[in-house]
């Protein structure tokens, strides 16, 4: 027969929270965290890394290292998909904004021109807004780079380079409004346009043959040992590095 769990009681305590306060912060039975603790039965994966994020300790300290299997972080993984959309446009119009309007650390949006964002002034005014505490990086494809012209071909048309520019000059005004806003050009192949803010993530995924609004989204919310949130915000830190600041030559002439 297993030991009771001394070690999450004692964390319990020491955050001055009750069986049933972790129950209903983590969404379980308070009979199965009692479980948990009398009869030190080892719980789902996700809901060890859920506990031991609300108590602010390791989930190691709570769980030993070989309660952890490959079977365990698929769970843990697929318990990082919130839910996913078939098509972006079935995506509620207000969750983009929402989720950035949350964000205190990390904006980040990286597309190649992401249109239906830079036509959306409640999204500027949610930027401007975050930009005094968070680390925003927008990254838009560069508009003459192969791999712009090799998405405009995959979508059925020759004109993504040109919503790359028409993107830029709606994001100008913002640009000199909020120097402190970082806006990157780049050059990468994208898989995905990903749309990050802290620990929640949107990701649209690209499909041969159609627009971007057409294919499924991914809402992800990371936990700790999760990987699936991770593998795509480190997607995002790479491209970032090796973008170049928009120049004045970026922009459509006048005239």
């Amino acid at each position: 027969m297993s030991k009771p769990n001394e070690r999450l009681r004692s964390a319990l305590l020491a955050r001055g929270l009750s069986v049933r306060d972790l129950a209903e912060k983590i969404d379980v039975d308070p009979k199965t965290v009692e479980r948990w603790i009398t009869k030190g039965v080892t719980p789902y994966r996700r809901h060890q890394y859920a506990s031991a994020a609300l108590l602010a300790v390791d989930v190691t300290t709570l769980w030993p290292d070989d309660t952890r299997t490959a079977a365990g972080a698929a769970d843990l993984s697929r318990a990082e998909i919130v839910t996913v959309y078939p098509h972006r446009h079935l995506v509620p119009s207000g969750l983009w904004r929402e989720i950035y309007s949350r964000a205190e650390r990390h904006i980040d949006v990286l597309v190649y021109a992401g249109g239906f964002l830079s036509e959306d002034p409640q999204f500027f005014s949610v930027l401007a807004e975050r930009a005094k505490s968070a680390d925003i990086r927008m990254l838009l494809g560069d508009p003459d780079c192969p791999a712009v012209a090799q998405r405009g071909i995959d979508e059925g048309h020759s004109i993504m380079g040109h919503k790359i520019r028409n993107a830029l000059v709606n994001y100008r005004p913002l640009m000199d409004r909020c120097p402190d806003i970082g806006f990157r050009l780049h050059d990468a192949t994208l898989y995905n346009s990903i749309y990050r803010a802290d620990d929640e993530m949107l990701v649209n995924t690209h499909v041969y043959g159609i627009g971007a609004y057409l294919a499924p989204v991914l809402h992800l919310r990371r936990l700790p040992g999760g990987g699936l949130f991770d593998t795509y915000a480190r997607s995002i830190d790479q491209t970032w590095d090796k973008a170049r600041p928009v120049a004045g030559d970026d922009f459509p002439k006048v005239g």
